[in-house]
C-alpha cells in the first residue's frame, strides 16, 4: 500500500514495541485486578490488540484492557459469586452489543463531545498516571487510585528504596533529556527500557522487577450460562459495551488530536466488539482503546495498523516463551517512561489559553479533570456533557430575542373599511422571535403573554427563527388558545420548513392553515382584511 515506506515502517516497529512494553505489565496488572488472573489479561491484550488494530476505524489506535474496563470485570465476577464462565458470557455480549452500536452508526455522535470535556478527561488520565507511578519509581509497593497515591504522600520520605531512585533517575534523565537527534532514530522509552535495564543487571541493583510471565496458549472454550441466568448477563454486558464504546471513542478523539487525522467512529466499534467477541473464548478480560499506550504509539512513530497488530504480536511472542527477558526489567524504568506519558497527555493547548479562554469552559474542562482523577472517568465525560449542554442552553438562551410592538397597518381608501370612518390606520401587535425557539427560550415568550392582550390580532413573526422543537410548539398552542379565548385572531409567518413541520404536528387543530404565512406582507394584508371585512 501506499502508506507503507521505510519511514512509517519504522516508525511501527518502534511505536509497536513501545507499546507492548508498556502493554506487558498493565495486562497481567489489569488481568490480576479483575480477579481472573495475570495470563486473562494479556491474552485479551493480544486478542482485543490485534483484531481492533486490523478491523477498527482508529489506525494508530492500541486496544486491551483498561483500567474501567478491568474495575466492572471485577464488581461483576463478583456478582457472579466467581463464576468465570458467566462473565465470559457476558464478555461476549458485550462484544455483540459494541458490533451492534457500530452497525447502527452510534459512534458517530462522539464527535459532539465539547473540547474541554476531551482537554479536561486527556489532562485527569494524565494526572492519574503521574500520580500512580510515583510510587513504583521510588521502589514502594504501588496503589490502585489516585486518592491512595495522594495519601501515601507522607510515607515517601521513610519508603524509598535507594537502588530505585538511582534506576528512576538514569531513566527520567532517559526520557527527558535525550537528543532529538538520537530520539529519532530509537524512541527514549525503549532506549531508556533497554539501557536501564542493563546496568541494573550489571551493578546488581535491588530493585523490584516485572517477574515471571505465565506462558502457553490459552483453552479455547464456549462461556456457558442458564437460561435464568440471562437477564443478569445481559445487564452486566450492556455496562461494559457502553462503558468500551465511551473509552475506546473518547481516545480515537486523542488520537486525531495527536496525528491530524480523523478516525471511523462505527468502524471502530465494530473492529472493538469483534475483539472484544473473541476474547471471551480465550478466558480473557474486555478491553477498549487504550490512551495511554495509544499515544506512547503514536509519539514514538506509530503511523499504521501495523504498530498496533506488532505490539499484539509481541506480546504473543512473550506468552510463548521471551517472557525470561521481559521479567528483569525493573518496574522504575516503567514508572519513568509512564511518568513521561503522563506529562506529555496534559493538555498544554488548553494550559496556554488559561486566561483568555471562557470562563464556563475553564469550569467544564476543570469539573472533567478533577472528576477523572478522583471520581471515574465515565462519570466525568458524562458529567462534563451534560455540564457543557446546560450552559450551551443558557447561553443560546440568552441570545434569543423576543419582543411585542405594535405595527400600525394603512385602511385609507380600502374598500370595506369605511366604519373606520376618519381613521386613516389601525394597529396590531406584531411578535418579532429571533433565533432558535426551544425549551430554553419559550418561558420569556410565555411571559409575555399579557403584552399581546388589547388588540384584534396578533403576528408571530418567526421569519428569524431557524428551527423550533416540541417544547416550543407547545408553548405556541398554548398562547394561541388564550389569544383564542381573548377573541384575538393570532397568524404566524414562519420558513417553509417549519410551517410544514408546524402542520405536521398538528397546529391546525387550533389555528387554519392559511393563517401560517411564508411572508409579513402576506400576513399584514390578511390582517387588513379581517379587520375591514371581518374575515376568517
Amino acid at each position: 500500500m501506499a502508506e507503507f515506506n521505510y519511514k512509517t515502517i519504522t516508525g511501527d516497529i518502534f511505536g509497536g514495541v513501545t507499546a507492548s512494553v508498556i502493554a506487558l505489565p498493565l495486562a497481567l496488572a489489569f488481568g490480576v485486578a479483575s480477579g481472573v488472573g495475570a495470563q486473562a489479561g494479556i491474552y485479551g491484550a493480544i486478542i482485543l490488540g490485534f483484531v481492533a488494530a486490523l478491523a477498527g476505524g482508529t489506525k494508530v489506535q492500541i486496544s486491551g484492557p483498561t483500567g474501567p474496563m478491568t474495575i466492572v470485570a471485577a464488581s461483576t465476577l463478583v456478582l457472579f459469586q466467581g463464576n468465570v464462565s458467566l462473565l465470559m458470557a457476558a464478555i461476549l455480549l458485550t462484544g455483540l452489543f459494541q458490533i451492534l452500536l457500530g452497525v447502527l452508526k452510534v459512534g458517530k455522535f462522539v464527535k459532539y463531545v465539547p473540547y474541554p470535556v476531551i482537554s479536561g478527561f486527556m489532562s485527569g488520565i494524565g494526572i492519574i498516571i503521574i500520580l500512580l507511578q510515583i510510587n513504583p519509581l521510588l521502589g514502594i509497593e504501588g496503589v490502585s487510585s489516585p486518592l491512595q497515591a495522594v495519601g501515601a504522600f507522607t510515607q515517601i520520605w521513610t519508603l524509598f528504596q535507594l537502588d530505585a531512585v538511582y534506576v528512576s533517575l538514569i531513566a527520567l534523565l532517559i526520557v527527558f533529556f535525550t537528543p532529538r537527534k538520537i530520539a529519532r532514530i530509537i524512541p527514549t522509552p525503549l532506549l531508556a527500557l533497554v539501557v536501564v535495564t542493563a546496568i541494573a543487571q550489571l551493578a546488581g541493583l535491588n530493585v523490584t522487577t516485572i517477574g515471571s510471565i505465565p506462558s502457553g496458549l490459552p483453552e479455547f472454550a464456549w462461556p456457558g450460562f442458564a437460561l435464568e441466568q440471562v437477564p443478569i448477563i445481559v445487564t452486566a454486558a450492556m455496562s461494559l459495551a457502553v462503558l468500551g464504546a465511551i473509552d475506546s471513542l473518547l481516545t480515537s478523539l486523542v488520537a486525531d488530536s495527536l496525528t491530524k487525522t480523523e478516525h471511523n467512529s462505527n468502524r471502530e466499534l465494530i473492529g472493538q466488539g469483534l475483539g472484544n467477541a473473541l476474547t471471551a473464548f480465550a478466558g480473557g478480560i474486555p478491553g477498549a482503546g487504550a490512551t495511554m499506550r495509544t499515544v506512547v504509539n503514536v509519539k514514538s512513530g506509530g503511523s499504521t495498523r501495523l504498530s498496533g497488530i506488532l505490539h499484539a504480536l509481541i506480546l504473543l511472542g512473550v506468552l510463548l516463551g521471551l517472557g525470561r527477558y521481559a521479567a528483569i526489567v525493573p518496574m522504575p524504568v516503567l514508572a519513568a517512561i509512564l511518568i513521561k506519558v503522563g506529562i506529555d497527555i496534559v493538555d498544554y493547548r488548553f494550559v496556554k489559553i488559561i486566561r483568555k479562554a471562557p470562563k464556563h469552559d475553564l469550569v467544564i474542562m476543570f469539573v472533567v479533570l478533577l472528576l477523572t482523577v478522583f471520581v471515574d472517568l465515565i462519570v466525568a465525560v458524562g458529567v462534563g456533557v451534560v455540564l457543557a449542554a446546560v450552559l450551551l442552553t443558557v447561553r443560546v438562551t440568552q441570545q434569543v430575542q423576543s419582543s411585542v410592538s405594535d405595527f400600525e397597518i394603512s385602511v385609507r381608501d380600502v374598500e370595506g373599511c369605511e366604519k373606520f370612518n376618519f381613521e386613516k390606520s389601525f394597529n396590531v401587535r406584531v411578535v418579532d422571535i429571533d433565533g432558535p425557539f426551544f425549551f430554553g427560550s419559550t418561558s420569556r415568550l410565555v411571559g409575555q403573554v399579557g403584552a399581546m392582550l388589547g388588540t384584534k390580532i396578533v403576528i408571530f413573526n418567526c421569519l428569524k427563527v431557524p428551527f423550533i422543537d416540541l417544547s416550543a410548539f407547545f408553548a405556541l398552542c398554548e398562547i394561541i388558545l388564550k389569544l383564542k379565548e381573548k377573541k384575538i385572531m393570532p397568524f404566524i409567518v414562519v420558513s417553509e420548513e417549519i410551517r410544514a413541520k408546524l402542520i405536521r404536528l398538528g397546529i391546525s387543530s387550533i389555528l387554519r392553515e392559511q393563517h401560517i404565512y411564508l411572508s409579513f406582507d402576506q400576513a399584514v394584508d390578511h390582517a387588513r382584511d379581517h379587520v375591514c371585512d371581518n374575515r376568517d
